[in-house]
């Protein structure tokens, strides 16, 4: 029996900058791979990552809304995991697809429509020198054979 999920990728941007069409077909693909039906699927944003994943400072988050029985479910979620062009995923069940997300899906369809390309200061090849970390005052030194007034 098929039901609705909810499934939220985020997609390295070093795909997203060979083209959104092509990133959005890949992951889009691996849906139907698995014998889902996709019923919507949108770039929800490009952000930056509170912390690095696979070498990574930003990634770009595609929403979509699919069919999908339990089986196909769980082949989906090894494939996701193997797949290098996946940062993170999840999955959810839904009941249904929201009416918004249809038309934000129809308005990203549109021929008009340009996805801004991401920035590239997460590229692995960049220069990056240490992350500094705060320095940390200096605590007193006490004698061994003498204590500090509060350990009397």
């Amino acid at each position: 029996m098929s039901r609705t999920y909810e499934i939220m990728i985020l997609l390295d941007n070093e795909l997203v900058r060979a083209g959104w069409k092509e990133a959005k077909a890949v992951a889009t693909g691996l849906i139907e791979k698995h014998g889902g039906q996709v019923l919507t699927a949108r770039r929800w944003d490009e952000r930056k990552l509170a912390y690095k994943i696979r070498q990574r400072r930003r990634g770009t988050y595609l929403l979509g809304y699919a069919t999908l029985d339990a089986n196909g479910v769980a082949a989906l979620r090894r494939e996701l995991d193997l797949t290098e062009n996946v940062l993170r995923y999840l999955i959810l069940s839904a009941a249904e697809v929201p009416a918004e997300e249809r038309a934000l899906a129809e308005a990203e369809s549109a021929a008009g429509f340009v996805v801004p390309p991401p920035p590239f200061e997460d590229s692995a090849d960049a220069d990056e020198g240490p992350e500094e970390e705060p320095e940390e005052p200096e605590e007193a030194v006490t004698p061994a054979g003498e204590l500090a007034e509060e350990e009397v």
